[in-house]
């Protein structure tokens, strides 16, 4: 098969060209340089990210489908959170979707029709679905701690989440309109054997999540949100 068909038959098959590798480091080490006296010339946005949650999102659309999602979030405001999503955590991971989050109080200032698409993320965190992986070689306890301060947080907020691409039907590109997706709400929704492959790559219990989280206080779910209908 040639390049032009392979790329043809999957665009993300293609390696990165060694001239474009190049232009990367390049322009990589360029802004870097800027960044000691030019804040404006810096990767800022990209440098704001924080957190790493891991989790899984499902199709407003289809609930019956579900899609793995590493966000990487970062603070607007003390009670506005954005976060790019990616369909794994490794080098050459595809942007499949950014979720914005919202404190209760902004919620509360939303009219009923846009309420409908927010989510709470009371039962993510609950169950120990809502995980932030830590980096090797940190010792557990340390980030067990910053991970339950994160879930204490997190557990309040509400998420307003599009996917473009859908990977989990094999699009090689992201096609179609954006999806709007939501979160599980409940046991019964979520399929079996998910979290077990999930804990088992990132070396967690989601099981074990879920009793150290018993604790955490559960805000009131408002009315007229994806989370208050009755799941099909």
């Amino acid at each position: 098969m040639s390049a032009a068909d392979q790329e043809t038959a999957d665009p993300t098959s293609i390696p990165v060209s060694s001239k474009n590798k190049v232009l990367e480091t390049g322009a990589s080490l360029a802004q870097n340089l800027f960044d000691a006296d030019f804040r404006e010339q810096s990767f800022a946005p990209v440098k704001a990210i924080c957190a790493h949650l891991n989790a899984f999102h499902v199709y407003d659309s289809d609930r019956n489908r579900c899609v793995e999602a590493n966000h990487y979030c970062s603070h607007i405001s003390e009670g506005v959170r954005q976060c790019l999503i990616y369909d794994t955590p490794n080098l050459g991971a595809r942007l499949i979707g950014v979720e914005y989050m919202i404190s209760g109080k902004l919620y509360d200032t939303l009219d009923s029709e846009e309420r409908k698409l927010w989510h709470s993320h009371v039962f993510e965190v609950k169950s120990g679905m809502l995980i932030m992986p830590g980096p090797e070689g940190l010792l557990a306890p340390g980030w067990e701690m910053a991970e339950r301060k994160e879930m204490e947080e997190v557990v309040g907020l509400y998420g307003k989440t599009f996917h473009f691409w859908q990977v989990d039907r094999g699009d090689k590109l992201p096609l179609g309109m954006p999806q709007l997706m939501a979160s599980f709400t409940s046991d019964e929704q979520v399929p079996k054997g998910l979290l077990a492959e999930r804990d088992e790559r990132y070396r967690v219990s989601s099981e074990a999540k879920r009793e150290k989280r018993r604790d955490i206080a559960e805000p009131e779910i408002h009315p007229g949100e994806w989370n208050s209908k009755a799941s099909s």
